[in-house]
């Protein structure tokens, strides 16, 4: 599976994911799911990239002393919005407003893919940003800040 990243406005941003073959319903469910787990967990703040406590304590987790006041120190970093996932011949997209989240969201998304490409789906490529010549994409009706048409 390749991965690229095109133009990306975290306020606005497409989701492409290139499938090697048309996918069938029970694959566009496992996709389907993955996304609105993922939302959840970005709509609840798990993407605050300025608390990694337990990553950053290392291997051994053991008694490890979690800093309750350093967790409530942080700025929120919530997810606003997703859409749902469009499907058309080979390619899904998906939009996504990935709020004040931190970009470890995208790292969370593409880990999972890479999961799902290897056990589930053959995924082909996913493309974060941007936008397919083939597929022309409309002003999303949940944009809290559309692009602007200068």
């Amino acid at each position: 599976m390749n991965v690229r990243f095109r133009e990306v406005d975290p306020f606005n941003c497409w989701i492409w994911i290139r499938f090697d073959e048309v996918p069938s319903q029970g694959e566009r469910n496992y996709i389907d799911g993955l996304f609105d787990s993922w939302y959840v967990l970005g709509r609840l703040g798990g993407f605050n990239s300025g608390n990694l406590q337990a990553h950053q304590g290392g291997a051994d987790l053991s008694w490890m002393n979690y800093s309750n006041e350093e967790e409530s120190s942080n700025l929120p970093a919530l997810m606003h919005n997703l859409g749902h996932i469009e499907y058309q011949n080979e390619w899904a997209r998906c939009w996504v407003d990935l709020g004040t989240s931190d970009a470890i969201a995208l790292d969370v998304l593409i880990n999972a893919l890479c999961q799902v490409n290897g056990d589930l789906v053959q995924l082909r490529e996913v493309c974060i940003g941007g936008v397919n010549e083939d597929w022309p994409i409309e002003e999303h009706p949940d944009a809290i800040f559309p692009p602007s048409r200068e």
